[in-house]
């Protein structure tokens, strides 16, 4: 999961069997490809050897992001990240979990395109969502000059 922090939106994600470096990888690439392959941006994560590995410094240096990690063992400086993910399994996840990973994937891509960044309202953004704020956002810096 790869949340901008401006307005806490979910900008890439991927879900595999296996969490490693590719899983990782993916959701850092569909979030750079998302936001239009952004300059001067700053990664931040905790110190999972998912994050330290080689292969996945080597791609935010190809993407020239900047990486920031945690602090060993403090969760929070990761504090959105482990915010999203408790809103997750506390709102939408079942008690008795999915039927099949499928079902899993479909479930929580609509949390978190559906629910969590188009319907949830987040104190953070002052009870809008995400896509709300961020909306306002772009509008706001987009005004141009009117000449009549």
């Amino acid at each position: 999961m790869v949340i901008d922090l401006f307005a806490r939106k979910p900008v890439g994600w991927a879900m595999s069997l296996s969490p490693d470096t590719n899983l990782t990888g993916k959701a850092l690439s569909m979030a750079f490809e998302a936001r239009g392959k952004p300059k001067n941006v700053m990664f931040h994560s905790d110190q999972g050897s998912h994050y330290t590995s080689l292969k996945f410094r080597q791609l935010l240096w190809r993407y020239q992001i900047e990486q920031s990690m945690s602090r060993r063992g403090n969760c929070w400086d990761n504090s959105p990240m482990e915010r999203f993910f408790r809103s997750l399994k506390t709102e939408w996840v079942p008690s008795i979990g999915y039927e099949s990973f499928g079902q899993a994937q479909r479930s929580i891509t609509q949390y978190i395109t559906g629910y969590y960044s188009e319907i949830r309202p987040h104190q953070y953004n002052g009870g809008l969502t995400p896509n709300e704020s961020e909306r306002l956002f772009w509008n706001d810096s987009k005004t141009v000059a009117n000449f009549t």
